[in-house]
């Protein structure tokens, strides 16, 4: 099997509360679903008919049995997770306070480390990883060894001047200062990274721990000084930009109410995953996108709420922002 997308890192279960609007010592019953940012990418990217799969660990235990039937279930590949006898599945609790954008995560099972914190160098199926379409990584996957090795080597394998027409490597800038012992050892091992990566998103904070504070502008520019090809900067309520050496594209945001943001970001990666896989022009990319993120954040949980392209069209469309043709409801081939 060549992956269309091959993630690489964080696994967990999430226990969010059907409780909204109240703290969490408030909260009386809660949701059980499949988390962890580089597992929801794709899946989000398989709701979009990609074919996707994950490398990541778990505990040996049922809630990693759990976390392989929910991968299955939405048609993610788990060949590649695997049991860590010593260390528990990882869960995060969160709070949902929609009305004041709260939405804390509390991440249990991470000290000092989790499963899928220890993925190995050596484990890696080092030819999927060159021949997947994109390989996409989170800086969380570099904060402590032996992922973080195992991160660099994945990257190796597949320098980015050896990419094929179509490939793309990605980098989120995911940046979770819990994980980290400073915000300088985090930049210093983003800079080990970034020249073996194609594309790199973020949040202005991330993209400041990356590449130092700075306007928009002036963090996507550092992104391609250090040789990232497209840079893709999140604007908070003003949308998204992406700028690359020779474009520079603003979306504005899909309004929607919120539900819960925590997992819109994961939905809009699988959905750019999508668009850069379709071959369509960067515009249309990050419209799709940023429709795909609005709808999570519209929804509950993370993974189950992930949106069809049949749904991203609609809510496009609704906006007026759909042109006709402009999208195909099925997954193009690589």
């Amino acid at each position: 099997m060549t992956h269309e997308l091959l993630t690489i890192g964080r696994i967990s279960v999430d226990i969010y509360p059907n409780d909204i609007g109240v703290d969490l010592e408030d909260v009386t019953s809660f949701g059980k679903y499949l988390g962890g940012s580089p597992s929801n990418v794709a899946v989000a990217a398989a709701r979009h008919g990609r074919r996707s799969g994950v490398i990541t660990r778990t505990g040996d235990d049922a809630f990693g049995t759990y976390l392989h039937r929910e991968l299955r279930k939405f048609n993610v590949d788990d060949s590649f997770v695997s049991p860590v006898k010593e260390w528990p599945t990882a869960v995060t609790f969160c709070a949902i306070k929609p009305e004041t954008d709260e939405f804390p995560l509390y991440f249990y099972g991470r000290t000092p480390t989790a499963p899928d914190l220890q993925i190995k160098a050596g484990e890696l199926d080092l030819d999927a990883v060159r021949e997947a379409g994109i390989f996409w990584s989170t800086v969380t996957g570099l904060c402590q060894e032996p992922s973080r090795e195992a991160h660099l080597a994945a990257h190796q394998a597949r320098p980015r001047t050896g990419l094929a027409p179509g490939q793309f490597t990605i980098l989120d800038l995911d940046y979770r200062p819990m994980f980290w012992a400073s915000e300088e050892e985090a930049r210093e091992q983003v800079a080990r990274i970034l020249p073996h990566v194609s594309v790199a998103i973020g949040n202005d904070k991330e993209c400041a721990v990356a590449v130092g504070e700075g306007t928009p502008d002036e963090q996507a520019d550092r992104l391609l000084a250090a040789g990232v090809e497209i840079a893709v900067v999140k604007l908070g309520p003003e949308g998204v930009m992406a700028k690359t050496r020779t474009e520079r594209v603003v979306s504005a945001p899909v309004p929607v109410e919120t539900v819960n943001g925590l997992g819109a970001g994961d939905s809009f990666g699988g959905a750019f995953c999508h668009g850069l896989l379709s071959g369509w022009p960067l515009a249309d990319i990050l419209d799709y996108a940023n429709a795909a993120g609005a709808i999570v954040a519209s929804r509950l949980s993370c993974a189950d709420a992930m949106p069809t392209p049949e749904e991203v069209i609609s809510l496009l469309a609704e906006r007026g922002r759909l042109r006709p043709g402009q999208f195909a409801t099925e997954g193009a081939a690589l």
